[in-house]
């Protein structure tokens, strides 16, 4: 049975977030659209690549080989694999990366990183780093930054477990 607000529309099952909870959304959703703007606006100034290049381009500069299969690198990113396979055809077309059947599984396609990618990434990281570290670590009061890595570690791993994508293939669920 669906509950109604008092504008009359559906409410959802467990109540609207409150207090603590509703801050920290709302903070946390703040944090993200601005910090993925100002990332996306820094690469794209220093190093012509936008953010989404660069999260392809980091995930297969750590793949063994520099090398994943589409899926596997979806799953690695986040990304439903269409928005994986168009992405970088046209990151291709730039030559960023290569994709074509792979060698071991004529059935897959296979994304690598080009020379010319690694070069990019690599070249692109430090301004990356920087802004990442002056942003996001800068607003962070001293004592902080380990309570948060765990907070996001358990949120992500909740996510893994309870949202629809397949977890990266390098998935470790930490014992707790």
């Amino acid at each position: 049975m669906s509950r109604k607000s008092e504008g009359g529309g559906p409410v959802p099952a467990g109540g609207w977030l409150e207090g603590d909870q509703q801050r920290a959304w709302l903070a946390y959703s703040r944090v993200q659209l601005r910090l993925a703007y100002e990332m996306n606006r820094q690469l794209l100034a220093d190093s012509g690549m936008s953010l989404p290049d660069y999260d392809v381009l980091t995930a297969l500069s750590v793949a063994d080989g520099g090398r994943m299969q589409v899926t596997v690198l979806a799953a690695q990113i986040g990304w439903e694999r269409s928005r994986v396979s168009h992405h970088v055809r046209r990151m291709s077309a730039r030559g960023l990366v290569t994709c074509g059947l792979s060698a071991a599984d004529r059935r897959v396609t296979e994304v690598a990183l080009t020379g010319r990618g690694r070069q990019a990434q690599e070249e692109a990281a430090p301004g990356h780093v920087d802004l990442v570290r002056r942003l996001f670590f800068g607003g962070l009061p001293e004592g902080l930054v380990g309570p948060l890595g765990e907070a996001l570690e358990s949120v992500y791993a909740n996510i893994i477990e309870k949202g629809s994508l397949p977890p990266p293939v390098d998935w470790h669920p930490t014992e707790g």
